[in-house]
């Protein structure tokens, strides 16, 4: 437990359907017309995401640090995919994150992710402060 009141485990889930928008052409990660990593890698973030935002005060939310994951194996146009993230783990305002995603046949991917804790308005301001 934290002074953010989380507590293990927290499960989080993102969904989306692959289309011509986020498949690996788009992104110029690759020539072929699949799912991208970084669609992949994006929804398995939202998942982290909906696993503890919500559960944050309405001030606080959280940026991603650091993320591990293979992608597996390839999901055509049309199928759906759902990203599932498991917090592991808290250390102080670091959280870890067992992530992976699945399309309808198979896991395509899986990892580890962190995230940490930051107070909105004073991230905004020392994020402004470098664009002047």
């Amino acid at each position: 437990m934290t002074g953010f009141n989380l507590e293990l485990p927290l499960h989080g889930e993102a969904r989306t359907t692959v289309s011509e928008h986020n498949t690996a052409v788009r992104f110029g990660s690759g020539s072929v017309n699949v799912f991208g990593t970084p669609a992949m890698v994006a929804l398995m973030e939202e998942a982290a995401i909906n696993a503890v935002d919500s559960k944050l005060p309405c001030d606080h939310g959280t940026v991603g640090t650091e993320l591990n994951i293979r992608h597996q194996a390839a999901t055509p146009v049309g199928m759906n995919v759902t990203a599932r993230a498991e917090l592991k783990k808290i250390v102080g305002r670091k959280l870890i994150f067992r992530v992976e995603a699945f399309d309808e046949t198979e896991k395509i991917g899986e990892g580890c992710h962190q995230r940490f804790i930051i107070e909105l308005e004073r991230f905004r301001h020392k994020v402004g402060r470098k664009s002047k």
